[in-house]
């Protein structure tokens, strides 16, 4: 049985899409969550400098403390998008996979990631 290419093409699509809108929202929400925190923590340690809350000795520990902020954050970022890396990787090879197996009416063996 011939493969409908533009078939095939669409159903890629949209099993990218669905794992996309679904992964990126919720880097979305992440994203604003954490954003809205460092945004506050910059914004005490702003105050607390300006009254002398934070003095000279202790202003370091908490410009450090944003830093580690920020590095974690986008470190989780990356994670976030490697996984979903891999789920749209996975997902477009076992739409692939379903293909062949029916055009050939071989049940190809279960796909193995790298």
């Amino acid at each position: 049985m011939p493969i409908d290419i533009d078939q095939l093409i669409a159903d890629i699509k949209d099993t990218a899409s669905g794992i996309l809108h679904k992964d990126v929202e919720s880097v979305r929400g992440f994203s604003a969550r954490q954003l809205h925190g460092m945004a506050n923590q910059t914004a005490l340690i702003a105050l607390g400098i300006s009254t002398g809350q934070i003095t000279d000795a202790t202003r370091d520990f908490f410009l450090d403390q944003l830093v580690e902020l920020a590095r974690n954050f986008a470190n989780t970022l990356v994670g976030l998008l490697i996984v979903t890396i891999e789920r749209l990787w996975n997902a477009i090879v076992g739409v692939i996979w379903n293909t062949i197996s029916k055009a050939t009416g071989v049940a190809l063996p279960a796909f193995k990631p790298l």
